[in-house]
C-alpha cells in the first residue's frame, strides 16, 4: 500500500537509508515504463442521444474514443455531461484520454506544489495509479471534479454544502442569494432554520414575527425559479428544523396541507403533473424537509410524557405539546407526501469530531453530509464489485489490501483538491480549508453482495457490508494521519483533538464490537480491526488532516459512469434490466450477479442456466427450477413480488452508520399499504439502532406525479347508485374479398423470405402473410402462424405502432445484414419485419418517435440536420392511407355509470425502472427526466436517470 516515510513501522522503500518528507507511492495495477493507456484497446464510437417521446436529438457528438469495454450507456453519459468544450470547436474534448488527464494532471501538479510526495517519480506514479482507476472504473470523483477541474472556470470540486442563517433580515437575504448560487452551478446546500424566532415571538418592534416557514416560500420559489432557468437538474435543498421549535407542527405541515391543494387543483381540472403547467402554483415543492429531534424527544415518545417548544431568543420553554402526539403528527405528514424526513441531533453530535468549532445542525440536500455549518464537502465512489475476486476454485473472497490500497490514493488526491478548490462563498472556503471534510464512499453494495450468495437482509450481508465500511473509514482516516505528519493537520484541529480522538476510539470499539458472520466478512474485519489500531497510534502522534473522512452518497451519474448495477447502499431495483445496444436498440438482460450468486450457493451450470432462463421470462426467482426455497431470499430486490422489507433497509443502514463520518443518503421504500404506525417504527427504531437520518416513501402518497391514478374500487362518497357502464370491446373488421396490398421479398441473415400486406381499401393495415423459402421447416411454420396472429390482431383494432414497439429490436436468428436499403442490419426476422410495416404503413411521426427512418430520410438528416421532408416533399394522399384505424362504438352494458377506458397499450421499456413497471405491471413513483423523458429510478434520496445521467439532486 501507498505509504509514508515519516513513520518506519509504515515502511520505507529502502532500507538503511532516510527518505525525504513525502509520501512514498506504491504502484498497485501500473507497471514501470508503461503508461495505463497504452494497457486498453481503445475504438471510436458515435454518441446520439435522443428524447425518446418526441424524437429530438438532445445530444450528438460523433467520433468519441473510449475503452472498448465501456458500455455504450457509460459513454454516452461522460461524453454529455463531462467532455468540455463547445461542441463542433477544436476546444471540445474528444477522448476519455483528455477528461481523465485533465483532473488527474492537475491533481497532481498540486500535489507536488503543496509537498505531498517525496520525489517526482512518486507524483508520477500517483497520476498513473490515478489515470489507472478511473480509466477501469474502480473509482469516480463527484459530478463537480469533471465538470470544473482542470478548466478555466472556477475549480469547485464540491457537490454538497450546508449553509446557515441568523434571525435577521439581512442575513435571511443573504440565504437566499449564497442558495441561489450554488443553485446555480448545479449543486445542492442544506441549512437549519431553527436560529430564526417563531411566529409565536415577538419583534423588537413589538409586531409578531414572520416565523421561518413563511421564509421558505421565497426561498422556495426562488429554487423553482433557477431550476425552470435552464439548470442541467432541479435545485436540490434542505431544509432543517427543531423539534423543539414553536414553528415547528406548521413545518411538518407543509408539503401535507400543499398536496391538499394538489388534490383540489387536479379534481377542479389543472394539470398537476410532475412538470405539468399548473404544478409551479405548488409551494414547497423544491426542498427536502426534515426535523430534528433530540433523545429528550424521543424519550419523551417512549414514556408518553409532555415536551417544551422553546424560545428561541430566550431559551424559555413557551409552549407544553404531547411528544406522543407530535411524533404522531410526522409520521401522519410522511406517510402522506414522505416529508418531513427524520435526523437524530444527539447521535449526529456523539459522532462529531470538532464540536468545539460548533455543532452539526443541518446537513446537505441527500442526507450524507453532516459537519459545521457554511462548509462543503467533496465525495468520490469506490466500485466494490471491482474488489470481488474468484479463484481457480472457485472460491469468492473480498480483495482487503487492495481496497485499501485504492482508498489510500483516493483520499490523498481528495485532500490535494482542497488546495486548490474555489468555493461558492467566502465562509464554506475558509471553514472547508480549516476542516478539509472528505466524504469516500462506495456503490454497487446490493450487486457484491447478491453476487457473494448474501441476501440484502441477513446478517451475513449485513456484516460484509460494515466489514467493508469499517475497512474503508479506518483507511481513510490512517491516511489522513499520515497526511497530517507531512503536511500538517488540519487548521481546526487542536482546539478539537480530545473529541477527534474520542470519536476514533468509538469507531475503533464499534468495529471490535461487530459481529462476523463468515469466510467473506471475517478477513476485511481483521484488516479493519489493523487500520484501526493505526489510527489510533499514528492520530495521538500526528493528529489527522481531515475533519471528516467517509460518507455514503447516492453515486447517481458517477455510479453510471462506473457501470455499476446498483447505487451507493441501495439494493439491486430488480433481477432483470434495461440495457442499451451499440448500434442502437435495446434489450433486457438479466443482472451478472445472479449467476455469480448461484455459483457461489452451489449450483452446477446446468441448474444456473434454467434458473437464469425462468428468470429472465417471469421477471423474479419465484418457483424457479431447481431453486432452494432458502436461496430465494438472496434475489429479493427493491421492487417485485420479492421486494425487501422497510425494515430490511433500516438494518442495513444501522450495519453501516458505525463506521461512518457523516451518515447514508438512502429512502426507506414502503408500499402503499403500509400504515402510520409502521411508519412511527421506522422513525422509532431508526433512533434505537443509532442511524443519524431516515427518510421514508410509501408508494403512491404524491399526487403530483407522471402516473395514472388507479380507480378505486366501490363508491366514494356522495357518489349516485351505479346504474350502468360503458365497456369497450374490441370488435373484428374483416377485410373485403378484394383488397390492395404489398409483396416484398427479403433476405435477413441469408434466410429469404417474402411479406404480404394487405390493406382496408381506406383505413390502413389490416393483413400480413408471411412465407420462409423452406417450404416445411419448422420457422416456415412458425411465421404462418405468427402471421395469423398479427392479422388477427390488427383486425380487431390493436394498432400497429403497438405491434411495432414490440417486436423491433427483438434479438434471435437468423439475424444480421438484409438486402433492403431501407434496414439494412436487423436483429431478427421479426424486427426486420415490422421496421418494413412501420415504413409502409405509419405516418412520419409515429415512426420517427420509434426511431425508424428511411434511407432517404437517414440521408436528410445528415444533409439538413432533420428528418423531416420539405412540405412539397410530403405526400399527403400516403399519409391518409396510413392513418389510424377508426374505434368501433361502445356495447353498453348494466353496471356502474362510469365510463370503463380501455387498458392502454404495453409501452416500451427506455429504463430498467420502466422495463420493472412492464414485468410486474405496477407504477414507480419516480418522476421522468426533464432531459430525456425517461422515467428515473431512486439514488439514495434523489432520483437518477439512466438515459443520459441527469439528477434530482447532489452527485
Amino acid at each position: 500500500m501507498t505509504e509514508t516515510t515519516s513513520d518506519p513501522a509504515r515502511g520505507a522503500r529502502s532500507k538503511g537509508t532516510k527518505a525525504a518528507k513525502g509520501l512514498r507511492i506504491e504502484r498497485i495495477h501500473t507497471t514501470p515504463g508503461v503508461h495505463p493507456y497504452d494497457e486498453v484497446v481503445w475504438e471510436r464510437r458515435d454518441v446520439v442521444m435522443t428524447n425518446w417521446r418526441d424524437g429530438s436529438v438532445n445530444f450528438e457528438q460523433r467520433g468519441v474514443e473510449f475503452p472498448d469495454f465501456w458500455s455504450l450507456n457509460a459513454v454516452n453519459i461522460v461524453t454529455s455531461k463531462y467532455f468540455r468544450g463547445a461542441v463542433g470547436t477544436p476546444q471540445r474534448e474528444t477522448s476519455l484520454k483528455q477528461l481523465i488527464d485533465r483532473v488527474v494532471k492537475t491533481y497532481r501538479a498540486a500535489g507536488e506544489k503543496h509537498g505531498y510526495f517525496a520525489s517526482p517519480a512518486d507524483a508520477e506514479i500517483f497520476e498513473h495509479e490515478l489515470a489507472h482507476a478511473v480509466l477501469h472504473q474502480v473509482f469516480s470523483f463527484n459530478s463537480p471534479v469533471w465538470f470544473n477541474v482542470g478548466t478555466t472556470q472556477p475549480q469547485q470540486v464540491s457537490a454538497c454544502f450546508i449553509l446557515s442563517v441568523d434571525d435577521s433580515m439581512e442575513s435571511i437575504l443573504e440565504w437566499y442569494k449564497e442558495e441561489g448560487m450554488i443553485f446555480k452551478g448545479g449543486s445542492g446546500a442544506g441549512l437549519n432554520l431553527s436560529r430564526i424566532r417563531s411566529s409565536k415571538e415577538l419583534l423588537s418592534s413589538g409586531g409578531n414575527a414572520s416565523g421561518p416557514v413563511s421564509f421558505m416560500r421565497g426561498a422556495d420559489a426562488s429554487a423553482g425559479t433557477i431550476k425552470s432557468g435552464g439548470a442541467t437538474r432541479r435545485a436540490a435543498k434542505m431544509v432543517v428544523l427543531d423539534v423543539d421549535h414553536p414553528d415547528v407542527e406548521a413545518f411538518i405541515e407543509t408539503k401535507v396541507k400543499e398536496e391538499e391543494k394538489v388534490r383540489a387543483l387536479r379534481d377542479a381540472g389543472f394539470d398537476m403533473d410532475l412538470g405539468g403547467d399548473d404544478i409551479t402554483s405548488v409551494q414547497y415543492q423544491n426542498a427536502n424537509n426534515s426535523v430534528r429531534v433530540n433523545d429528550a424527544f424521543m424519550k419523551a415518545v417512549e414514556s408518553g410524557s409532555k415536551f417544551g417548544l422553546r424560545a428561541r431568543m430566550t431559551g424559555e420553554a413557551i409552549e407544553e405539546v404531547d411528544a406522543k402526539a407530535l411524533f404522531r403528527k410526522m409520521a401522519e405528514a410522511a406517510w402522506a407526501c414522505a416529508d418531513p424526513g427524520i435526523q437524530y441531533d444527539d447521535t449526529i453530535n456523539h459522532w462529531h469530531t470538532s464540536p468545539e468549532s460548533g455543532r452539526i445542525t443541518a446537513s446537505n440536500p441527500c442526507s450524507e453530509y453532516m459537519h459545521l455549518d457554511n462548509s462543503s464537502c467533496n465525495l468520490a465512489s469506490l466500485n466494490l464489485m471491482k474488489f470481488l475476486r474468484d479463484d481457480d476454485a472457485g472460491n469468492q473472497s473480498f480483495d482487503a489490501e487492495r481496497f485499501a490500497k485504492i482508498v489510500e490514493l483516493v483520499i490523498t488526491a481528495m485532500d490535494i483538491s482542497i488546495c486548490f478548490a474555489d468555493f461558492p462563498t467566502e465562509k464554506i472556503g475558509e471553514t472547508t480549508r480549516a476542516f478539509r471534510q472528505l466524504g469516500i464512499g462506495y456503490a454497487n453494495l446490493g450487486a457484491l453482495l447478491m453476487a457473494t450468495g448474501h441476501a440484502y437482509d441477513s446478517d451475513g450481508g449485513r456484516a460484509l457490508a460494515g466489514a467493508i465500511t469499517s475497512l474503508m473509514t479506518g483507511t481513510s482516516y490512517r491516511r489522513s494521519a499520515e497526511l497530517a505528519s507531512i503536511v500538517g493537520p488540519y487548521e481546526g484541529y487542536a482546539r478539537n483533538a480530545d473529541a477527534h480522538q474520542r470519536v476514533m476510539r468509538q469507531h475503533a470499539d464499534a468495529n471490535a464490537d461487530a459481529k462476523r458472520m463468515d469466510d467473506l466478512d471475517t478477513p476485511v474485519w481483521a484488516a479493519a480491526t489493523e487500520a484501526w489500531q493505526d489510527v489510533l497510534r499514528l492520530g495521538k502522534k500526528s493528529g489527522f488532516r481531515n475533519a471528516q473522512a467517509s460518507v455514503l452518497a447516492p453515486t447517481g451519474t458517477i455510479g453510471l459512469m462506473m457501470d455499476c448495477d446498483t447505487t451507493g447502499v441501495e439494493p439491486d431495483l430488480a433481477l432483470v434490466k434495461f440495457k442499451k445496444l451499440v448500434g442502437g436498440g435495446s434489450m433486457q438482460i438479466v443482472n451478472n450477479t445472479v449467476p455469480k450468486a448461484l455459483k457461489r450457493l452451489g449450483y452446477q451450470p446446468e441448474q444456473v442456466e434454467a434458473i437464469v432462463e425462468h428468470i429472465a421470462e417471469h421477471g423474479n426467482v419465484i418457483d424457479a427450477p431447481g431453486l432452494r426455497h432458502e436461496h430465494y431470499e438472496v434475489f429479493d430486490c427493491a421492487m417485485g413480488e420479492r421486494s425487501i422489507s422497510p425494515m430490511g433497509h433500516v438494518r442495513m443502514m444501522a450495519a453501516a452508520q458505525p463506521f461512518l463520518s457523516g451518515a447514508i443518503s438512502k429512502t426507506v421504500n414502503m408500499p402503499e399499504s403500509a400504515t402510520v404506525e409502521e411508519v412511527e417504527e421506522i422513525y422509532f427504531e431508526g433512533w434505537k439502532l443509532g442511524l443519524k437520518a431516515l427518510a421514508i416513501y410509501r408508494d403512491n402518497c404524491k399526487v403530483g406525479q407522471p402516473l395514472s391514478a388507479k380507480k378505486k374500487e366501490g363508491k366514494g362518497e356522495g357518489q349516485p347508485e351505479a346504474e350502468k357502464v360503458v365497456e369497450y370491446r374490441p370488435v373484428r373488421k374483416r377485410l373485403p374479398k378484394g383488397r390492395p396490398g404489398i409483396t416484398t421479398s427479403f433476405t435477413v441473415g441469408g434466410a429469404e423470405g417474402y411479406m404480404t400486406a394487405n390493406s382496408y381499401p381506406d383505413d390502413g393495415l389490416g393483413e400480413v402473410f408471411l412465407k420462409m423459402s423452406k417450404q416445411g421447416s419448422t420457422l416456415a411454420g412458425m411465421m404462418d402462424a405468427f402471421s395469423i396472429a398479427v392479422s388477427v390482431g390488427l383486425q380487431y383494432g390493436v394498432p400497429l405502432e403497438t405491434y411495432v414497439s414490440k417486436f423491433t429490436n427483438m434479438r434471435f436468428e437468423p439475424a444480421g445484414m438484409t438486402d433492403d436499403p431501407d434496414v439494412r442490419m436487423a436483429q431478427s426476422i421479426v424486427d426486420y419485419i415490422f421496421r418494413r410495416l412501420a415504413l409502409d404503413f405509419l405516418p412520419f411521426e409515429t415512426r420517427s418517435a420509434l426511431g425508424i427512418h428511411s434511407a432517404e430520410e437517414r440521408q436528410r438528416h445528415l444533409e439538413t440536420g432533420s428528418y423531416e421532408p420539405a412540405d412539397d416533399e410530403l405526400d399527403v394522399e400516403s399519409l391518409a392511407q396510413s392513418a389510424p384505424r377508426r374505434v368501433e362504438p361502445p356495447k353498453v352494458v348494466s353496471g356502474t355509470s362510469e365510463p370503463q377506458a380501455p387498458a392502454p397499450a404495453p409501452k416500451e421499456a427506455h429504463s430498467s425502472t420502466e422495463l420493472v413497471e412492464m414485468q410486474l405491471g405496477l407504477n414507480a413513483d419516480a418522476p421522468l427526466c426533464f432531459s430525456c423523458g425517461t422515467k428515473m429510478r431512486r439514488a439514495g434520496s434523489c432520483y437518477l436517470c439512466e438515459g443520459c445521467g441527469s439528477t434530482s439532486g447532489c452527485s
